[in-house]
């Protein structure tokens, strides 16, 4: 023990994140491109809010991200794109959102990779008893079908590497392989962190787009021109800057904006799939009325 610190202790890391560890890894030399965004999801909250009084069960929030997510990637599809090799892009029609979901497993809370497929032809319901499912183990999360993978991540050095080296090569070449196992598009949640407060996560992110979940607090804001508290969420969208421009990246964030501050896709009377979209302004007075 060095003489010149406090005593200390030894642990295990942890599997499951050796295992996302080496997965970021795989993404090393990635440009990314960030978008830091407040949005305001006072109509959101309160239908989630109204809707536990009416049912006694709280929708899923993050599901109702996910599901504004595959809305907005569903109407341009360019923003889930993936290089294939040097001169080609694979677009993919499906959205399919990878996230991180948290399971009760005896004593103890894990973190489990899912992936939401076709998000973009179900409702924000459906997307909602999904997560709930598997966070009640009711169904397996998506990433015990690629069990194999995670043991591969936790190979010892040097093969860990070499096996790193061997994917992002084939990676290059056929992206569909880490897209079945991870989503084209993925939701990373850190809000805990700031709760109550502003804040915003930042990450390199893991596919060519996804959402950093920040904090929310409630802010003034200018409502025709009153001055109103309101529930801001802090939203990172990160994008892959090597296949997504800067113009195409604002107007998609701007759609999905108005998609999660209009309560798109909340009204259980008049249950909406990713293809029936109106437009915003059209959802914020019916949610409103």
């Amino acid at each position: 023990m060095n003489e010149k610190i406090g005593p200390y202790h030894i642990v295990d890391f942890p599997p499951e994140r050796r295992a996302m560890a080496g997965f970021l890894d795989l993404e090393s030399g990635k440009h990314c491109m960030y978008a830091l965004l407040e949005v305001d999801v006072t109509v959101a909250r309160q239908f989630i809010e109204e809707y536990k009084a009416r049912s006694g069960e709280r929708l899923s929030f993050t599901g109702y991200l996910a599901f504004c997510l595959a809305c907005a990637v569903d109407e341009n599809k360019a923003v889930q794109s993936y290089r294939k090799g040097r001169n080609q892009l694979v677009v993919f029609d499906d959205v399919d959102v990878g996230l991180m979901i948290e399971q009760k497993m005896g004593e103890k809370r894990v973190l489990t990779g899912h992936v939401i497929r076709g998000a973009n032809h179900k409702t924000c319901l459906e997307i909602h008893q999904e997560i709930r499912s598997v966070q009640s183990n009711l169904v397996p999360a998506s990433a015990e079908t690629v069990s194999w993978f995670r043991s591969a991540m936790l190979l010892p050095w040097p093969l860990s590497r070499l096996f790193n080296a061997s994917v992002r090569m084939v990676m290059r070449n056929d992206p569909t392989i880490v897209t079945s196992m991870a989503g084209t598009v993925g939701i990373s949640s850190v809000g805990m962190f700031g709760k109550g407060q502003g804040g915003w996560g930042i990450s390199t992110g893991s596919h060519v787009l996804d959402l950093t979940v920040g904090s929310m607090a409630w802010k003034p804001a200018v409502i025709e021109g009153r001055i109103e508290p309101r529930q801001i969420l802090n939203l990172t969208v990160v994008f892959d800057h090597d296949v997504i421009d800067g113009a195409p990246a604002a107007r998609f964030a701007r759609r999905l904006v108005e998609l999660i501050e209009s309560g798109y896709g909340l009204d259980e009377d008049q249950p909406l799939t990713a293809l029936d979209i109106q437009p915003a302004a059209v959802q914020t007075a019916h949610l409103l009325a």
